[in-house]
């Protein structure tokens, strides 16, 4: 029987997953077979109902055999329930044989990708040929809305249909058992503006233009004529455009500023402001800024959609220049390694649209833990951490098992590669090991979380990497990876590589040279450099395991180099503008703030309070801190209320009558919060958690931050006074720093923005 293609489903073949290694019979029809009625496509957060019909084949299904269906483990849809027939998710099963059915469902009892299953037990009877199971996800017809769906757009959501007839425990894939629910995007809730943050009078750059729904997907339920009002003249920007929802989104190429200044650009949709993109920073130099998420993963592993779709969405709906395709290495097939190989040849395109070819190495923590592996060419060899969940083992002699034979394994054969480490399910370990030059930067913040400690832990072994943020995202959306209602806590990062063209060539020396900065998502400008009162020598490469590497003398360094200096003092200067307004800047040697300055004094200080809860548990998987709070002033009233960072919209956040704001969320080694403007102020605030409390007199609020250490790992609740009026989005510090004379200065700043968003330069490491 010939399979029915379905669009947007990941082809059986290029799943890196393995099934039984016997099966009752070599043809599969006589497992019987499945099919799918109803299931019209769906929109996230809609419910849907549909029914899962298997007819029993020729071997006949014996008593304490039965069918299982399972579903990805990376979703936020609804979980089957069997108790209550008038809630959500409620399923059913029937069948026209003897017997009876028993229904258990496991959210993660399966075997990854297809973690989540729903196992229908044969119990008391046999079934014959022809005879019948029809399982109703979403059965209405006691009063149940449906299946509730997830947060993100999916070609297909597969449900995978597989039975055990002989009773042996063993499941298999029956025909016609891959079905599919297609996931469509919501109607449009807001408008997205994109610019890149650095260009030189002349060259080439990009704007973006997309509608999202309210769980940021792209959506083409979007249309109107846009009015484009740029602070410059842009050659090629045209003033009005009808926009284009068929794609989802929509690029204007070629746009170019002849001289130096800050672009911005307003979007007008039909006469109302809807988005503003920029800042856009047009100043002749020897770089510009290019952004990448260079970490994510799709249905072939442990992901959704496709690679396909997955390099679409990074180049044609987050507007990147730079990205690449990370899948766990002890899933990823031959054919899917040797395709992956041919997309990144085909769609990278210098100048514009690069793409690197590489996989995330999956060793568990104990051995070195997750790295991500990035070639500059293709058809290079795959070196995975194991073939967990490779049937195909022909390679397995190259596999390196730990991270030491993984730098010797590159070493040896010359590889021309870089390599991350990075926090995700498994953590990097990085004390296990480390090789210079082939391990150029540590991820600092991705959808799992934001993790400082990975670069920081670093600093007392003498590590010189840069920093990079990535999303890490699993649902086919680099870029604009936003988190859902799943393990994952955040939206995800991006990286601005600071180099002279957007080739793969100049973007493996920003990472060798570590000239690139990383943000929790957003798009900034950010130039950080020393300078120092007498000559200097810049090393290109780490000295301590390249010694003879190019040496200049220089005056000034930017982000990423390594300088030794015998000067007592050098100067910081640093400059960031950014998209909203800027809280604060840290500038930083090590772990030690040296100086937190903010666009404000004291006296602008407002009836603005804002209070923030972060941190997370410990460093491993279960890392995710949940928060159940209050915040009450006694007797001050709340006239103006937002959010902050409240990536959920189904979480329980909000204000609650005149004095107080409830909330139910996550952090992960992020924050959230929210700011209050208050009238009649007087009295306290009392903030009660479930991991601590902290009370003051509005009096006493200022400043200054007022933190309660919460325990865990830099587990806080912090609240402070702002001005009430929007910020400032540019900052300029001047700074001398006195350096140590042991080890490294490792100077760098890190940015937190008025809306929640944080950013960081990788260090400069100078030593005397």
């Amino acid at each position: 029987m010939a399979e029915k293609v379905i669009n947007g489903l990941v082809p059986l073949e290029m799943v890196g997953a393995n099934g039984p290694s016997v099966v009752p019979s070599h043809d599969a029809a006589v497992f019987g077979s499945a099919e799918m009625q109803g299931g019209a496509p769906v929109e996230p957060r809609g419910f849907y109902s549909f029914k899962v019909v298997y007819t029993v084949g020729k071997l006949g299904l014996d008593d304490t055999g039965g069918i299982r269906v399972a579903m990805r483990m990376v979703s936020d849809a609804g979980s089957p329930q069997m108790s209550d027939p008038t809630a959500p998710n409620y399923v059913t099963a029937i069948s026209n044989g003897e017997g009876q059915l028993l229904l258990n469902y496991q959210k993660s009892g399966g075997q990854r990708p297809f973690g989540e299953i729903l196992t229908v037990h044969q119990r008391g009877g046999y079934l014959r040929e022809g005879e019948q199971i029809t399982i109703t996800f979403g059965d209405t017809s006691k009063g149940s809305p449906g299946m509730l769906a997830q947060t993100f757009v999916e070609g297909a959501r597969e449900f995978r249909v597989m039975a055990d007839v002989q009773a042996t425990g063993n499941y298999n894939l029956v025909p016609g058992g891959q079905l599919a629910l297609p996931v469509v995007p919501g109607p449009a809730t807001c408008w997205k503006a994109v610019l890149p943050s650095l260009r030189r009078p002349g060259e080439a750059f990009h704007l973006g233009l997309k509608a999202e729904d309210k769980w940021g997907n792209p959506t083409p339920q979007a249309e109107g004529k846009l009015t484009l009002r740029p602070s410059l003249p842009v050659e090629g920007l045209p003033d009005v455009l009808e926009y284009d929802a068929s794609e989802r989104a929509m690029t204007l190429d070629g746009l170019k500023v002849s001289e130096d200044g800050t672009l911005y650009i307003d979007v007008l949709k039909d006469g109302e402001h809807v988005a503003r993109a920029g800042p856009l920073v047009v100043r002749d130099g020897a770089v510009s800024g290019y952004w990448g998420d260079l970490h994510g993963q799709t249905g072939e592993t442990v992901g959704t959609n496709t690679i396909e779709s997955y390099f679409d969405f990074a180049r044609n709906k987050a507007f990147l220049d730079v990205t690449s395709h990370q899948a766990n290495d002890f899933q990823i097939k031959g054919n899917f390694w040797d395709k992956l190989n041919a997309l990144t040849a085909e769609l990278d395109e210098p100048g514009r649209f690069t793409i690197f070819p590489g996989y995330e190495w999956s060793g568990n923590t104990a051995v070195g833990g997750d790295h991500n592996v990035f070639f500059r060419h293709e058809g290079r060899q795959i070196r995975r951490c194991s073939h967990a969940l490779l049937e195909d083992q022909s390679q397995i002699g190259t596999d390196a098992h730990t991270l030491t034979d993984l730098f010797r394994d590159m070493r040896e054969n010359d590889e021309d590669v870089v390599i991350y480490a990075h926090v995700g399910g498994r953590y990097a370990n990085i004390h296990y090991d480390h090789d210079p030059l082939i391990e150029t930067a540590v991820e600092v913040h991705s959808a799992w979380g934001t993790f400082e400690w990975v670069l920081t832990d670093g600093f007392e072994l003498g590590r010189r990497v840069g920093l990079v943020a990535n999303s890490d995202g699993h649902k086919g959306r680099p870029g604009a990876s936003y988190p859902g209602d799943s393990v994952f806590g955040a939206y995800g990062g991006l990286t601005c590589f600071l180099t002279g063209e957007n080739t793969r060539d100049a973007i493996f020396e920003a990472q060798r040279r570590r000239h690139h900065f990383g943000t929790t998502g957003c798009r900034m400008f950010m130039d950080v450099r020393v300078e120092f009162p007498e000559e200097a020598t810049l090393f290109e490469r780490n000295p301590d395991a390249a010694p003879d590497t190019q040496r200049h003398l220089v005056r000034e360094a930017i982000m990423g180099d390594i300088v030794q200096t015998g000067a007592g003092t050098v100067k910081l200067r640093a400059e960031v503008k950014a998209h909203a307004g800027i809280e604060r800047i840290e500038v930083r040697n090590g772990e030690k703030v040296l100086k937190a300055v903010r666009p404000y004094s004291e006296a602008d200080l407002g009836s603005r309070v804002r209070v923030l809860w972060s941190g997370a548990e410990y460093r491993g998987r279960g890392r995710n801190t949940n928060w159940i709070g209050k915040a009450q002033f006694d007797q001050a009233k709340i006239t103006g209320f937002e959010t902050i960072n409240q990536w959920n919209p189904d979480s329980q956040f909000e204000q609650r009558g005149s004095n107080t704001v409830i909330w139910k969320n996550v952090t992960t080694g992020n924050y959230m919060g929210f700011d209050a403007w208050l009238k009649d102020e007087a009295g306290k605030l009392s903030i009660v958690t479930n991991q601590g409390t902290l009370e003051r007199d509005l009096a006493e609020i200022g400043f200054d931050d007022i933190e309660l250490d919460a325990g865990g790992l830099e587990r806080k609740i912090k609240m402070f006074r702002l001005p009430d009026a929007p910020l400032g989005n540019e900052l300029e510090i001047e700074l001398d720093i006195d350096l140590h004379d042991a080890g490294d200065n490792q100077l760098w700043i890190g940015v937190y923005t008025e809306d929640g968003y944080q950013a960081w330069s990788s260090p400069l490491y100078v030593f005397k």
